[in-house]
């Protein structure tokens, strides 16, 4: 591992409260000063990062990189380059690969497989039912130990409320934070648009707000039960940020989390069958929108993710009910989180999301740049400005609406434990 000085770079990190030009020492992959050179330091590489952020590399709370089991749409390798090639150096995978991550070899697989790529650090969510059936507990404690930095079910149903219950109560035993999709099976039906004007004039299968809000309710409930620490992935509508933020006032121990893309699509957006906007939850209407914008700009929803779903070209060409939901979203987090700055947003708070929050809630050391961490690492020039050409696209996914959208804020170096994995 290379010794590395980053000169003269407008250090951001929202963790330790710096907001000021500083240098960075990087030693053995880790960083051992921000402030003075230390004594006898001797850097064989020097980035010179004036006029540019260098922030912590971003942690996404939620890329699906499509191995184990779909390796025809992405996989480990390809999405790990894509990821750093945007300044993301912590991916965290969802436990509905295939097979499932319901036992220790499948996350050990994960894990060698990303570690040979020698880019983003993965880390996985274990299954909280075993096949993410919803029927039987998984072996939790096992999957902890394998290196699991939590657990759910992502969008499969458990529907026997006992089971829930019995889940919660296991994952506080074991100190695991429950990684919640909140969906009522039978309300969302199916579906594919949000339950409004658009959907019906569209005659496209509705969801309703209810699928989410009612299993937010539900699940709330259980919650203050048995203790258990909970986080809720990918909100949709005003009204789950209103329960999330009561919630919250109550004191339980919860969190929640926003798609990029749901800050700044709305149901419109698929008024010509755009099946690229074809997402679960779906975009719902101007009036939430804003809600969840509200939500990142007064605390209540502190992390940003990606939701990061590649498919292969085949996948967006049916009908739309018909075409596989989910967007190749890794390229587009930083870019989507940093144009919420033209409407006046907090530079601190859209970096904070992106980094020591999300890394807080997934309970790893990562998103700070204090003395000691890992030198994961993001420099971007907040003045260059790009157009988004799925053509230069890294992932293998390259469904996503945001074609051809202009942004400011491009990376330039991303470092993963003090390596030099990307330079533009």
């Amino acid at each position: 591992m290379m010794s590395i000085i980053i000169k003269n770079g407008h250090l951001i990190d929202p963790a330790n409260q710096r907001d000021e030009v500083a240098d960075i020492f990087i030693s053995n992959g880790q960083i051992i000063s921000t402030t003075k050179q230390p004594a006898g330091f001797k850097a064989e590489q020097t980035i010179d990062a004036k006029n540019h952020w260098v922030i912590p590399g971003i942690v996404d709370l939620s890329a699906r990189l499509r191995e184990p089991g779909q390796e025809h749409k992405a996989d480990i390798h390809s999405e790990s380059i894509a990821a750093t090639t945007s300044g993301i150096t912590t991916l965290c995978i969802p436990p509905d690969t295939d097979p499932v991550i319901d036992e220790p070899a499948v996350v050990e697989l994960i894990h060698h497989k990303a570690s040979n790529t020698g880019h983003a650090n993965v880390v996985t969510l274990g299954a909280l039912t075993a096949k993410l059936k919803g029927e039987h507990l998984s072996e939790m404690a096992a999957l902890k130990l394998a290196g699991c930095v939590g657990l759910s079910n992502a969008r499969q149903p458990i529907q026997n409320s006992l089971v829930l219950r019995r889940a919660f109560e296991y994952a506080a035993t074991q100190n695991m934070t429950v990684f919640i999709e909140a969906n009522d099976h039978y309300l969302s039906n199916q579906g594919c648009a949000h339950e409004g004007a658009v959907a019906t004039r569209l005659g496209l299968p509705p969801i309703p707000y209810a699928a989410e809000t009612a299993a937010i309710a539900h699940q709330l409930e259980l919650i203050a039960e048995t203790g258990v620490r909970a986080h809720f992935c990918r909100l949709s509508c005003a009204r789950s940020i209103e329960l999330i933020k009561d919630a919250k006032n109550k004191g339980l121990n919860i969190s929640a989390d926003i798609a990029a893309h749901q800050l700044h699509l709305t149901e419109f957006d698929i008024n010509s069958f755009n099946s690229n906007c074809h997402v679960l939850p779906p975009l719902r209407n101007q009036r939430d929108k804003e809600a969840l914008r509200r939500g990142i700009a007064e605390n209540i929803v502190t992390a940003i993710c990606s939701d990061h779903q590649p498919h292969e070209l085949d996948a967006k060409l049916a009908p739309f009910p018909s075409t596989q939901p989910g967007i190749s979203a890794l390229e587009t987090l930083l870019p989507l989180s940093l144009k919420l700055l033209d409407d006046g947003f907090d530079l601190n708070t859209i970096i904070a999301s992106l980094t020591c929050e999300p890394a807080r809630i997934l309970g790893i050391n990562a998103g700070n740049l204090g003395d000691g961490m890992p030198a994961d690492i993001c420099i971007i020039n907040p003045d260059k400005e790009w157009t988004l050409d799925i053509e230069n696209m890294q992932s293998r996914g390259r469904n996503t609406p945001f074609n051809g959208w202009n942004f400011k804020g491009r990376v330039t170096h991303t470092l993963v434990q003090g390596d030099v994995v990307f330079s533009a």
